[in-house]
């Protein structure tokens, strides 16, 4: 039954990553432009460039999640 191919801390791995992918996209959200009005927040920086890096770093946790090894092997 130890044949798994995770552990626990592959698993607390992805769960930070998604996570991190989760507050990247809730950065992201926002209201948007309409033809009657123009939103200028949808050029933020927090929208442009703090939430897709967020993002990116939220994968990178996956990715490292679904890489590492455990020690017992």
């Amino acid at each position: 039954m130890n044949n798994l191919a995770f552990t626990k801390k592959n698993y607390i791995l992805l769960a930070i990553g998604m996570v991190i992918i989760i507050t990247g996209m809730i950065l992201m959200s926002g209201s948007g432009s309409t033809e009657e009005a123009f939103n200028p927040d949808i050029f933020s920086v927090r929208r442009i460039k703090v939430a897709p890096a967020v993002c990116f770093v939220g994968f990178i946790f996956i990715i490292f999640g679904i890489m590492a090894k455990s020690k017992n092997k």
